[in-house]
């Protein structure tokens, strides 16, 4: 199977098995996205989801969060990850949004990243999620899945898996993929165990093909 084939098996498959496909985390505005998205680095989106709500109804705008105390903002998140420093980058990042962008969430990846505690991959899932942009996030599941699916080949970086993707997905389907891919590595492409069995994607996943191969092998 080519690269190409591999492409157009695997998106049709999500095309019709996975036609909804949209990020886990809570959210009713570009703001809380972008707090959510910041809060999640390392963190699942169920522990962010639990700490939200009130974090979201004390400070619900980018004006009330650049006013907030770094310890008020800490004692709200102190479950997630590495709270102390995210809770600076909270209102660091608050504080540039007043000051920069009245207020309102920059569309662009580049803009985003000047963000305190915004990163590339953080800047691709704000741009594709408020913005309908072309941009692939990559986190430890899509970085994994296109690895296994076998996508991408040998990639060693984020960035060089997210080059790749972007390269051979559909412009319009890129902000859907990235949820597809994520998703797929969170439910079922999971990383100590993936459960091949139950995978639509097992006829076009190398890593499937190769087990397979590994499997004839040894019952010889």
């Amino acid at each position: 199977m080519t690269r190409k084939e591999r492409y157009e098996a695997v998106i049709s498959w999500f095309e019709e098995h996975m036609p909804v496909a949209e990020t886990e985390l809570h959210y009713e505005s570009p703001f809380e996205l972008l707090v959510a998205v910041i809060l999640s680095a390392q963190c699942t989106d169920k522990r962010v989801n639990l700490i939200t709500p009130r974090l979201f109804k004390q400070y619900p705008t980018a004006e009330v969060m650049a006013r907030a105390e770094v310890e008020d903002i800490f004692e709200l998140i102190r479950s997630v990850s590495y709270p102390n420093a995210k809770a600076k980058y909270l209102v660091a990042t608050s504080k540039l949004l007043v000051e920069h962008f009245c207020g309102e969430v920059p569309e662009s990846r580049e803009e985003l990243m000047k963000l305190p505690g915004v990163g590339r991959k953080t800047a691709n899932v704000i741009a594709s999620v408020i913005y309908g942009r072309p941009t692939m996030a990559v986190d430890t599941h899509v970085f994994r899945v296109a690895n296994r699916i076998g996508l991408t080949t040998n990639s060693k970086t984020p960035l060089e898996t997210e080059l790749t993707l972007v390269r051979y997905i559909p412009e319009s389907l890129i902000p859907k993929a990235h949820h597809w891919l994520i998703l797929h590595g969170r439910y079922v492409c999971v990383a100590r165990k993936p459960h091949c069995s139950e995978c639509g994607l097992a006829p076009y996943c190398r890593y499937y093909a190769a087990q397979q191969r590994r499997s004839k092998k040894e019952t010889k």
